[in-house]
């Protein structure tokens, strides 16, 4: 890391508008992350409703949304049909959620209910789920293996898993949109530097300690890294399947554009051009 790379990517931010991020929104005084996620909860699944419908993920089924975040994706499963247990490994997301299943009208404990679990070890009796799904959340696990072995374990015989992430080289990949709005940013800055800018943008925002401590971490030898992202490109992904030896029922990659799918198609190449990656499969 340098001084000179610091200044450098300051300066090339200020070129670029961020993306809309709900962090950003909740602290202009708009709407909450968990009203938010409610909002884009339709999003959420559109990867997956032309081979299945809404009904048959989510009416009369037990769900579990693993990184289910403030739970606002949870209740929108809820109010298509589903008794929806989410789970997430940060703590302080469970008041907001409850805050907006009874703002909703749900009863909390019945159609709804957070968990603070690390999907990686979850406390759930085998066989106890009609519907898995994992929005957004493959990037974010420290475990994959193991939260793919946990979500096969507590998956009914039947059930359905339903997992959709965008790899580490998508644009927005680095997942730090809320403050620089660069494409492709993490390919052109180190770590160091990137954690380094990223301090001083959101150091003296309301939440930025916040934000902070929830994607920076510390190793042993005591530098710094973003521990809330585990680099999940679509080689490594496919490979732990294979490892794993789960043959998907369904499975796509998305790319960014139209235009991008002869991109889409070229090793290497993909994994800058595809905007998600989409898979389901039967237990």
């Amino acid at each position: 890391m340098s001084k000179a790379g610091i200044w450098f990517l300051h300066q090339c931010n200020k070129l670029f508008p961020k993306p809309v991020h709900p962090f950003n929104l909740q602290n202009a005084g708009g709407k909450s992350y968990a009203e938010w996620q409610y909002e884009k909860g339709a999003e959420t699944i559109k990867f997956y409703v032309q081979h299945y419908t809404p009904e048959e993920m989510f009416k009369g089924k037990r769900v579990l949304d693993i990184g289910c975040g403030a739970g606002g994706k949870s209740l929108y499963y809820a109010s298509l049909g589903a008794q929806v247990v989410g789970v997430d490994i940060v703590s302080s997301y469970e008041e907001e959620a409850r805050k907006l299943c009874h703002k909703l009208g749900f009863a909390y404990g019945e159609q709804f209910r957070f968990m603070t679990v690390d999907a990686a070890c979850m406390p759930f009796a085998d066989d106890s789920f009609d519907t898995i799904i994992m929005n957004d959340a493959v990037e974010h696990v420290a475990q994959p293996e193991a939260v793919f072995a946990e979500a096969l374990r507590v998956l009914k015989p039947g059930g359905r898993l339903y997992a959709n992430f965008p790899p580490y080289y998508h644009p927005y990949g680095a997942h730090l949109s809320d403050a620089i709005g660069i494409p492709w940013v993490h390919m052109f800055f180190s770590e160091a530097t990137l954690i380094a800018v990223y301090k001083d943008l959101v150091r003296d925002l309301p939440d930025g300690k916040e934000r902070i401590a929830f994607r920076i971490s510390q190793r042993a030898d005591g530098t710094e890294y973003f521990s809330y992202i585990n680099h999940m490109t679509i080689k490594r992904f496919r490979n732990i399947l294979r490892s794993m030896e789960i043959v998907p029922d369904y499975y796509r990659e998305v790319p960014l554009r139209g235009f991008f799918k002869p991109l889409c198609a070229v090793p290497g190449l993909k994994e800058m051009f595809v905007k998600m990656v989409v898979f389901s499969l039967q237990k």
